[in-house]
């Protein structure tokens, strides 16, 4: 008999410390953001970017380039539109607020002082396909 409580109170010990699957806790989905880019005013004319700029903004797109094939970011670009009225973007995932604003202040050409950014909370809700 007492092999029989012991091993009765061992499986209630069990069954206690177990998390049910309800009950385990489930990692936090990735939000996601997107940042606005806007060149600032010095550079409105192509003929004012000097070869440090253009380093740069070099540096700036590996940057989004390696996100982007790491999954991290959704989606980037700019529009086609003369220097004072373009504007780039970039979709991305961040698991809070707090890393979102550091991924987008440290974007080589936000850190260079090219660009100016502004951070929104963002929900991608379609997409297509990749062919």
């Amino acid at each position: 008999m007492t092999i029989f409580r012991f091993f009765t109170a061992l499986v209630c010990l069990f069954s206690i410390t177990q998390p049910l699957p309800a009950q385990t806790p489930k990692p936090d989905k990735p939000k996601q953001f997107i940042y606005v880019l806007r060149l600032v005013p010095r550079l409105h004319a192509d003929s004012a970017w000097t070869k440090d700029d253009e380093k740069a903004l070099a540096r700036h797109f590996a940057r989004l380039k390696q996100a982007i094939d790491t999954g991290e970011v959704i989606l980037a670009g700019r529009t086609m539109e003369p220097g004072d009225k373009t504007f780039g973007i970039a979709i991305f995932e961040a698991a809070d607020e707090k890393a979102a604003r550091s991924f987008m202040e440290s974007d080589p050409a936000v850190v260079a002082g090219l660009m100016t950014a502004e951070l929104h909370p963002f929900a991608v809700a379609l997409q297509r396909k990749n062919p």
